[in-house]
C-alpha cells in the first residue's frame, strides 16, 4: 500500500489501520495545529454505490450525534479519485484490543470500563441507532484534560432502527455479534448492541483460557465461559442475561444493561466497604437502603485539627456560591479551574475541609470540592455530568436522589481499594445559576447523613 502524503489539506504521517471497507491514516490538521485520523473509504468498494453511501452515512451520523462518548467527526471531502473520505478526532489512547492484548485488566476496572462502553452505546439507542458491531477493536481510547475518555467507533455497520429489519447482509463480528444478525429474515435491533456489550463482558472478565466465541452456533450463540475468580456473582448473571440467544431474553437496551451492571456491581462494593470500615451494622443499613456509591476521594482522618474550630455557622463564598461549613472546616479558593463563564472569568467553585490546602495530596484528610458551571448546564443533565467521572479502580454503590437546600441532587458513591476508601459524586441544578458539583470526601464513620448536610448548606445567591 502506498501512503499518501497529503489528503485534502492535512498532511499524512502514518498508518494506522486497514480494514475490509476504509484505511485509516494520522494526519497533521494545520488550521486546529494537532493530530486528526482520516478514514478512507478502501479502493477496491469505490464503485459500491452501496457501500459508498453506508461509508458517508457513518461520518453524517457522527456528525449528527456529535456526542463526547463518540468518535468526533470534523469534516467529510473527497479523493481526486472520487473515494470519500471523513476526518475524526484522533483516539491517542489506541484501541481495547491493543489493551487486552498487553493482558487482562483488574476485574475492578474491568467492570467500571464495561459501564463506560455502556453508556456510550446508550448514546447510539437514544437517538434509535443500533451499532452492529461492538467488538475491542471498536472501542478506543482519547486522552484530554478532564482525564481519559472512552469512545465507541466505527458505526460503518449502524442503522436507524426504522430501517433495521431491512438489512439482509451479515453484519457484525463472530464471538460478538448476536444470533439474529445471520439471519437476513430477523429484526435487528437494541437488543442485537446489548448481547454485544455482554460478549465484551466476557472477554473482559472471562477465564483466558476460554476464547470468545467457544461453542458458537447460528441457534444459542457462543456459551458463557468461565468468568475469572474475584467477579461479583451478579455480574456473571448480567452477562448471562445478556447474551441469551433469544433477543427477548436480554435486556432491552444499553441503559438497561448498564443499570443491571451496576447495580450487581454495587452490590459487592458496598458489602466490602462495609467490611473494611468495620462498622458492619451501619454500613449494612446504608447499602440496604442504597445509600452511596459512586466512586469519590474517601478522605479518612478526623476532622478538627491544629487549624482550630470553626464557628457554627460560618459560611465559604466564591462569587453567588455559599456553603455552610461543618464545624472544624475551613474553605479556600474563588474559581473553578479550567471552567470559564461568558465573561471569561473562572466559574465559582470553593475547597472546605479542616485543611483546604492539604485535602488535594493527602487521602487521610476529609472535604468536598464545590462548583457551580452555567456553562456545563447548557451541555449536560447531572446524572450525565456524574456520568463523565467514572473511578475506575473503585466499586459503585447504587445512584441515590435527595432534595437538599431546594435542589434536586443525585449522589453516587464509591468504595476504593486504596487512596481514599470512599468518593461522593453529587450533582444538581439550581436554575438558572447552572449546575451544582460536589465531590466530597467525608470524615471516617460519617454517612448519608453527613454528605445531605453538606448539600443542603450548598446554595446560591
Amino acid at each position: 500500500m502506498t501512503a499518501p502524503t497529503r489528503i485534502g489539506a492535512y498532511r499524512v504521517e502514518r498508518l494506522l489501520g486497514a480494514g475490509s471497507f476504509a484505511t485509516v491514516w494520522l494526519a497533521y490538521d494545520p488550521a486546529l495545529d494537532g493530530r486528526v485520523a482520516i478514514k478512507v473509504l478502501a479502493e477496491n468498494w469505490s464503485h459500491d454505490l452501496r457501500v459508498r453511501e453506508r461509508f458517508l452515512d457513518e461520518a453524517r451520523l457522527l456528525r449528527r450525534l456529535d456526542h463526547d462518548r463518540l468518535v468526533r467527526v470534523h469534516a467529510v471531502g473527497e479523493l481526486p479519485d472520487g473515494r470519500p473520505y471523513a476526518v475524526l478526532a484522533w483516539a491517542d489512547g489506541g484501541s481495547l484490543r491493543d489493551r487486552l492484548a498487553r493482558g487482562p485488566l483488574p476485574a475492578a476496572a474491568a467492570v467500571a470500563l464495561l459501564d463506560e462502553i455502556a453508556a456510550g452505546v446508550a448514546v447510539l439507542h437514544r437517538h434509535g441507532v443500533v451499532h452492529r458491531d461492538l467488538t475491542p477493536g471498536n472501542i478506543l481510547f482519547r486522552s484530554g484534560p478532564g482525564g481519559e475518555r472512552v469512545l465507541v467507533a466505527d458505526l460503518g455497520l449502524a442503522k436507524a432502527l426504522a430501517a433495521a429489519s431491512g438489512l439482509t447482509a451479515r453484519a457484525g463480528t463472530p464471538g460478538y455479534m448476536a444470533p439474529e444478525q445471520d439471519d437476513p429474515f430477523a429484526v435487528v435491533d437494541t437488543r442485537a448492541d446489548v448481547f454485544g456489550l455482554g460478549r465484551l463482558g466476557v472477554r473482559l472478565l472471562g477465564d483466558a483460557t476460554a476464547p470468545v466465541g467457544a461453542r458458537e452456533d447460528r441457534r444459542s450463540g457462543p456459551a458463557l465461559p468461565r468468568l475469572r475468580a474475584g467477579v461479583a456473582p451478579g455480574v456473571a448473571a448480567v452477562l448471562r442475561t445478556a447474551t441469551a440467544a433469544r433477543p427477548a431474553d436480554r435486556y432491552p437496551d444499553a441503559a438497561a444493561f448498564r443499570a443491571a451492571l451496576r447495580h450487581a456491581a454495587a452490590a459487592r462494593a458496598g458489602q466490602a466497604a462495609m467490611n473494611r470500615a468495620g462498622r458492619p451494622a451501619r454500613r449494612r443499613r446504608l447499602a440496604a437502603s442504597g445509600a452511596v456509591a459512586v466512586v469519590l476521594v474517601a478522605l479518612g482522618a478526623t476532622a478538627g485539627d491544629a487549624a482550630g474550630r470553626t464557628p457554627t455557622g460560618a459560611v465559604g463564598r466564591s462569587g453567588p456560591l455559599t456553603v455552610a461549613l461543618p464545624e472544624g472546616w475551613r474553605a479556600d479558593g474563588t474559581g473553578w479551574a479550567g471552567q470559564y463563564g461568558d465573561d471569561g472569568e473562572l466559574e465559582p467553585a470553593l475547597v472546605v475541609s479542616p485543611d483546604p490546602g492539604r485535602w488535594a495530596a493527602d487521602p487521610a484528610v476529609p472535604g468536598a470540592f464545590v462548583g457551580l458551571s452555567a456553562g456545563t448546564a447548557r451541555r449536560t443533565t447531572p446524572e450525565g455530568f456524574l456520568a463523565e467521572r467514572p473511578h475506575a479502580d473503585c466499586a459503585a454503590a447504587p445512584v441515590r436522589r435527595t432534595r437538599q437546600g431546594g435542589v434536586d441532587w443525585v449522589v453516587a458513591a464509591f468504595a476504593c481499594p486504596s487512596g481514599r476508601p470512599v468518593i461522593v459524586e453529587a450533582a444538581g441544578r439550581a436554575a438558572p445559576a447552572g449546575l451544582l458539583y460536589v465531590q466530597l470526601t467525608p470524615p471516617p464513620g460519617s454517612g448519608e447523613d453527613f454528605v445531605d448536610a453538606l448539600l443542603a448548606g450548598v446554595r446560591v445567591r
